[in-house]
């Protein structure tokens, strides 16, 4: 199951990608959300997609291996695209049987909101797999910092996403032993039909829950025997610089939301 599921995980590579700030990424990644976001029609999209594989090339991640590994959340975009077929209306009537009807309105709106979130989830696995969870904790310490002035505990804000990072592999890795327990006393949960492997999977999640409160109450005491205050002021023994490359980095996203406008506004 962990090797199933690449969400929170780092693969250490030497690619120009990983050498980057992890501000810098973090702000691309931001910037390029929001071009997603203001980008709705095939074209765009197609450019989109361009970029997208342009970055995978640079990081040195095999395809192959990023898709598999988002296959639970495709999973997911397909119901989402079935919601779309079904609810969204208008265009030409393709299907209609009783109260169930579908236009070609649900099949393009349910594409393109299934390739947005198909784009959303593949840059930002790309961060977390170039990113080592310590420095993208540096990077969101440092980048909002300013808003501790507004009473915003940032610090406290970094620990936290830092912990549920790492807690991603260890909470899959438990619950790969918990399948494996499953089997050994003649549980089956990989073959049938899915609504006979979902209702085997149930079972799963009593042992799994416990087991992750034990982690983070286990977690807590030790913090707290060793004196953890999220309000202490703190400095950091690894340094962010910033070079050259970070800075075209950022400015990168520019040309990019650009031609996505113009091929949005023009085609």
């Amino acid at each position: 199951m962990k090797d199933k599921l690449i969400i929170g995980r780092f693969l250490p590579l030497d690619s120009i990608i990983h050498q980057l700030d992890p501000r810098a990424k973090f702000i691309f990644v931001f910037c390029f959300i929001i071009v997603i976001f203001m980008s709705h029609d095939w074209l765009s999209y197609v450019w989109l997609a361009i970029v997208l594989f342009t970055i995978l090339r640079f990081s040195r991640i095999p395809i192959g291996f990023l898709l598999k590994g988002l296959i639970p959340i495709f999973i997911f975009l397909g119901f989402t695209f079935i919601m779309h077929l079904f609810l969204t209306k208008g265009g030409t009537r393709l299907v209609e049987w009783g109260f169930i009807s579908i236009d070609t309105n649900g099949i393009n709106e349910g594409a393109l909101i299934v390739l947005r979130l198909s784009f959303i989830m593949i840059v930002s696995t790309i961060l977390t797999l170039t990113t080592s969870p310590l420095d993208l904790t540096d990077a969101f310490d440092r980048l909002f910092k300013p808003l501790n002035y507004l009473k915003i505990p940032v610090s406290a804000l970094s620990m936290m996403m830092s912990i549920a990072l790492r807690f991603i592999p260890t909470l899959m890795e438990e619950l790969d032993k918990i399948i494996l327990s499953q089997k050994s006393r003649g549980s089956d949960i990989s073959s049938g039909s899915l609504a006979k492997r979902i209702k085997a999977f149930v079972p799963l999640l009593i042992p799994l829950f416990i087991s992750a409160f034990q982690r983070a109450e286990e977690l807590a005491v030790a913090m707290e025997v060793r004196g953890y205050d999220a309000k202490s002021v703190r400095t950091s023994y690894r340094t962010l610089k910033w070079q050259l490359k970070d800075t075209l980095t950022v400015l990168a996203i520019i040309p990019i939301g650009v031609i996505s406008l113009m091929i949005k506004h023009i085609f």
